[in-house]
């Protein structure tokens, strides 16, 4: 379960400066940088990056909790855990370019995954 969560962790750490990375095209890497006060509009990506990213911080939480109460929960069922864990971790992973390039179907189709591993990892906690 460990290797999950930072997997996640660590998801979550790339889309966060993945988002910068839309900026690129117009502004150099030391502007950056800097202090940010006056940067260009990032374009129509860019603003999706910044609401998958919006998702991203609004559903860790609901991952990150159950997840860690895992290794608290005595009748927690470990390998259900995992297996919750590991559906949010790649719906989370397919979710980011899906709602980038803006097509509907998938993106919601990854969020959907993610959000049943919740539930799995949720369910688990209850020996469920």
């Amino acid at each position: 379960m460990i290797t999950w969560i930072l997997a996640v962790l660590a998801l979550y750490f790339i889309q966060i400066y993945a988002t910068a990375l839309f900026y690129l095209p117009s502004v150099s890497l030391l502007k950056l940088a800097g202090g940010r006060d006056e940067l260009p509009d990032k374009g129509r990506l860019g603003l999706r990056a910044d609401k998958a990213l919006v998702n991203m911080k609004e559903n860790l939480p609901f991952f990150l909790v159950p997840a860690v109460l895992a290794y608290v929960v005595p009748t927690t069922d470990m390998a259900m855990a995992v297996l919750g864990a590991q559906l949010f971790f790649w719906g989370r992973l397919v979710y980011l370019p899906a709602y980038v390039t803006g097509i509907p179907g998938p993106r919601s189709i990854a969020y959907t995954i993610a959000l049943v591993g919740n539930t799995i990892t949720v369910a688990a906690l209850f020996g469920m």
